[in-house]
């Protein structure tokens, strides 16, 4: 066995070690399992959700874009740079106080209770488990690539170990185990591409050197508009490329998991402090690193190969093999929680609501884990295969997933009567309009990216259907309001109030006869 995968494999036993650590404390409840008791710290929350939404494409399909349209690449480097600040400031407190208050322990459920629908759940349930497991095959891809890079085992077969370890911890150490290993897997990543960017910075001459060289190869790598310019010209296709990861983590079901399961809402001011401080170190080197790879493998069959690459290039093994570990903590710290999230849709959101009502906490554990590890089993056999790209498969999953969800959880907490089919005709309309968008090239047609375009559809019809069902229910409306908080006034503004209504106060009580017979007491 080589050095690389030696140090491969210690690593993996850490992660394993991490899961069964937690796997005691996942046995107590539905919620332990499933949410950590709603007890998760800002640091994790943060540090989780990064690398839960970064996943392998940023180690390999978005150097892959960068490494084949140059500058254009960083449009999506800026929307990952603010998503998660974004995804935290928008629904951090009022979802983590709504979906206590609804005693919602999925983001499906949650919707559910929330728009007072069985039907929402159902078809939120089916868009879910579709594109999450759509979404995992692109990581499962990945994995087998880097291992394979990693081990010199075939790409089967390093699928297969890959997988293995992920749907292990994942099925043992349930919602805990998966949080703390995305945080120490995030750390390694954020290590990992930055040594890979610094070496590389320092070979190109920084990156003065490297547009330079950049320009001496092609001047249109410098240009916003992509390689060859392709782009010239289409702003619809450039606000798509930084919306979809500027807000469209909003949409995705096992990342605003995160925001119900944090310690409590004061935790999320610390928690959007953490990720401002983690996406601006990470989220740009990627696609650096991508442009260094056009100008040191020009050569390179596979563009989702330059970190991979790049990393044997300019380090020894040991350390080649220890930054290609942060590869697969990319990939592992996203397939974990899609893993996570499906299997708790299958169980808690089909199993239990539809099926088996009366299932206890013991029941509801172990098909939470047989699903998991049927969902995992299944992608591996569908990877092996190898479908598109990472990147062609991960931007077609997640935007479908945030046109579907986008609106219904902004709404959910910001639109008091947005009701049962509202919802189901965005989820509906906007999830079919990003396939539709992707599939029949409607982008050329309309110069407008599949997510902007299925974004304005859902939108669009959330406004429309919310027309034709009726207004949520008292109960709904009440908890509408307690999740938006109290909002107290200013200390001077309520002097001033208090002393403006004095004299009506006095008039009113003289009125009455108040001041004349005071009680006595």
């Amino acid at each position: 066995m080589n050095q690389d995968a030696i140090i491969f494999i210690i690593y993996l036993l850490i992660l394993l070690t991490i899961g069964l650590y937690f796997s005691r404390k996942a046995s107590k409840s539905a919620d332990s399992y499933l949410l950590g008791d709603r007890n998760v710290g800002p640091a994790v929350t943060a540090f989780t959700m990064q690398s839960t939404s970064m996943s392998g494409f940023m180690f390999m399909g978005g150097p892959a874009m960068a490494f084949q349209q140059g500058w254009y690449a960083i449009w999506y480097a800026i929307g990952d740079a603010g998503g998660g600040i974004v995804n935290l400031s928008v629904l951090g407190k009022r979802m983590r106080r709504m979906s206590e208050i609804l005693q919602a322990l999925s983001p499906i459920e949650y919707l559910e209770k929330r728009y007072e629908s069985p039907a929402v759940r159902i078809v939120g349930g089916i868009i879910s488990i579709i594109f999450l497991f759509a979404y995992v095959f692109a990581q499962f891809i990945a994995s087998g690539k880097a291992l394979e890079s990693l081990t010199g085992l075939p790409f089967s077969w390093a699928l297969i170990i890959g997988v293995s370890v992920i749907i292990a911890y994942t099925v043992v150490g349930g919602y805990l185990a998966v949080v703390w290993t995305d945080f120490f897997q995030a750390i390694v990543m954020l290590l990992g591409v930055g040594g890979i960017l610094i070496m590389g910075l320092i070979h190109v001459g920084g990156l003065s050197g490297l547009n330079a060289a950049l320009a001496d190869i092609d001047p249109t790598y410098l240009s916003i508009w992509g390689q060859g310019l392709e782009f010239y010209g289409q702003w619809g296709v450039v606000l798509g490329a930084v919306l979809i990861y500027s807000i469209g983590y909003m949409g995705l079901p096992h990342v605003v998991v995160r925001h119900m399961s944090i310690r409590s809402t004061k935790s999320v001011k610390s928690a959007i402090l953490w990720t401002s401080i983690y996406n601006q170190l990470f989220a740009y080197s990627p696609y650096l690193v991508g442009f260094i790879g056009i100008i040191m493998l020009p050569t390179l069959g596979d563009p989702e190969m330059v970190i991979p690459t790049l990393a044997y290039t300019f380090f020894p093994g040991l350390f080649a093999a220890i930054l290609l570990s942060a590869i697969m903590a990319a990939i592992m710290s996203t397939s974990d929680s899609i893993l996570m999230q499906a299997g708790t849709i299958l169980s808690r959101d089909v199993y239990h609501r539809f099926i088996n009502k009366k299932a206890g906490h013991g029941q509801l554990v172990l098909v939470s884990r047989l699903c998991i590890l049927l969902a995992g089993t299944i992608g591996v056999i569908v990877a092996i295969n190898e479908p598109p790209s990472v990147f062609t498969l991960v931007v077609f999953a997640f935007g479908t997933l945030g046109n579907s969800f986008l609106v219904p959880y902004v709404c959910s907490v910001y639109w008091k009567n947005a009701n049962k089919i509202g919802v189901l005709s965005a989820m509906i309309a906007g999830g079919a309009s990003h396939i539709l968008w992707t599939a029949l090239d409607w982008q050329s047609a309309t110069a407008i990216h599949p997510f902007l375009g299925g974004l304005i559809v859902s939108i669009a019809a959330m406004i429309l259907g919310n027309f034709f069902g009726s207004p949520p229910s008292d109960e709904i409306q009440e908890a509408f309001y307690k999740a938006r908080g109290t909002h107290k006034l200013p200390k001077n503004i309520d002097k001033n109030v208090a002393r403006d209504l004095a004299p009506e106060a006095s008039s009113i009580a003289d009125f009455t006869g108040y001041n004349r017979h005071p009680v006595k007491g």
